[in-house]
């Protein structure tokens, strides 16, 4: 076995406490409270341990750590969302092996995370599904999130006649009949122009 520092775990240890403090993409777009990475990685855990058991998969502890790595790289390149990948040169490599670097763990989980990177094995493929199944699970709670429809209709009632100018009216209209999401779902992203374009 290698020989480590115990003060590069600490420091390792207090890297992976700052996933806490990263918020998935969805904030930007739905401007509501979304989980953050620690919050997130703990669900796909579950999930992937879920859906192991019905696959028939045994390899727990590899899935476990698989789950707990997949997404640690995000301390030092940041939660990129699906327009930002577009344009951003993620360096997940360096990335993992300067988190990595000289700790206790660090053989095990280069090799663990070389192999969900690869989607290869079942264990990795449990993993990812279960990453987009937490991305699922997600949107469905953003659904609920929010009562501003309740607030819409009676806004539309009482407000609207009593705009002043013909703008503001028109303006109205148009946001009445607008999707807030047009501006990142109809740009340049992944489905549109990376690699989730069909």
């Amino acid at each position: 076995m290698k020989k480590t520092s115990e003060n590069r775990d600490v420091e390792f240890f207090y890297e992976i406490g700052q996933l806490r403090l990263i918020n998935r993409m969805w904030r930007r777009f739905f401007q509501s409270e979304t989980s953050n990475v620690a919050e997130h990685t703990l669900r796909v855990i579950w999930i992937a341990l879920a859906i192991a058991k019905k696959e028939g998969v045994k390899n727990e502890e590899v899935i476990m750590k698989m789950a707990l790595v997949h997404d640690i790289t995000e301390s030092r390149t940041g939660e990129v969302d699906y327009i930002s990948r577009q344009y951003a040169v993620l360096k997940e490599d360096m990335a993992i092996k300067d988190m990595l670097g000289d700790t206790i763990l660090e053989e095990d989980f280069l090799e663990i995370w070389g192999k969900y990177e690869k989607r290869d094995s079942i264990e990795a493929k449990i993993v990812k599904d279960a990453d987009n199944l937490d991305v699922n699970l997600e949107l469905m709670e953003q659904q609920i999130q929010t009562i501003a429809d309740k607030f819409l209709k009676p806004r539309n009632i009482s407000v609207r006649p009593k705009l002043f100018t013909e703008t503001a009216k028109k303006y109205w209209d148009a946001i009445e009949k607008s999707d807030v999401h047009d501006w990142h779902v109809l740009g340049r992203n992944r489905f549109s122009a990376g690699d989730w374009k069909k």
